[in-house]
């Protein structure tokens, strides 16, 4: 039998306040998980919080981190990780400034490489003795299909978002004696403000309008529309569940078909 459920599970969720990262707290909380929402505004994750389902008992509460600040996660996670549990971590974080590899200063690759995968290191490793502790550890990258096939005028996450999953796919090897899965999502053009900055980025620097963008970029995709965060997060929310169990070291495009490469 097929066992989603996410009962008695705590999932700690980066970037939780907008986007996917929120489709996928909402959708875990659905399925019956405590969440510890992650990001730097308490105002949202106030509000946020407060509108979690509750109706299978559970609780939850937040982390305020700066993932442009390595020492503001890593203080704010260890302290967590010292008196909690969690089960699920779910790494999120809002991509870097679109523009061309060749353009972008050696500053954007540094902030970018530790706002993803320093950040990301820092979550695993406050959060994996927990794991093995608790018998049960899902650890879910939110990356990019640029892992797959570089996107264009997206330079500096392209180079990032490659790393990340060389790391993941290491620690996936290296967890799994413990029972501890590691899988990235690969979400295509989903309906985001990250997706919103894109397309607009795009439409100063070439004269078309917005919406013009948008429907380019749809029609770029099989499906012929964009993504919506829920889409990505039933995935996520998958790969967090009993029933992924022994899905390990994966690399999940959510794209409609766009990326072309098996």
């Amino acid at each position: 039998m097929l066992n989603t459920s996410l009962l008695g599970k705590t999932a700690v969720v980066c970037g939780s306040t907008q986007g996917i990262g929120l489709a996928s707290a909402q959708m875990m909380a659905a399925q019956g998980a405590s969440i510890v929402l992650v990001a730097r505004n308490e105002e949202k994750l106030i509000t946020v919080c407060s509108q979690l389902p509750t109706e299978h008992g559970q609780t939850h509460s937040y982390l305020v981190a700066d993932f442009e600040h390595v020492q503001s996660v890593k203080e704010a996670i260890e302290n967590f990780a010292k008196n909690h549990v969690a089960h699920i971590l779910v790494n999120n974080t809002g991509g870097p400034n679109p523009g061309k590899a060749i353009d972008s200063d050696i500053e954007d690759f540094r902030k970018a490489f530790n706002a993803h995968l320093i950040c990301n290191q820092v979550m695993v490793q406050a959060l994996a003795p927990v794991f093995i502790k608790e018998g049960y550890g899902r650890i879910i990258n939110v990356i990019s299909t640029s892992v797959k096939q570089p996107l264009p005028n997206l330079g500096v996450s392209n180079t990032i978002r490659g790393a990340v999953a060389s790391w993941s796919k290491t620690l996936a090897s290296e967890l799994a004696v413990h029972g501890i899965t590691v899988n990235n999502v690969l979400p295509g053009a989903t309906a985001t403000g990250r997706l919103d900055q894109i397309i607009q980025n795009k439409a100063n620097k070439t004269g078309a309008t917005s919406d013009h963008v948008r429907e380019e970029m749809s029609n770029e995709v099989p499906m012929k529309r964009l993504a919506q965060p829920d889409e990505i997060a039933s995935a996520i929310c998958f790969l967090a569940s009993p029933a992924a169990s022994y899905i390990n070291g994966i690399n999940l495009p959510v794209d409609g078909g766009r990326t072309l490469c098996l």
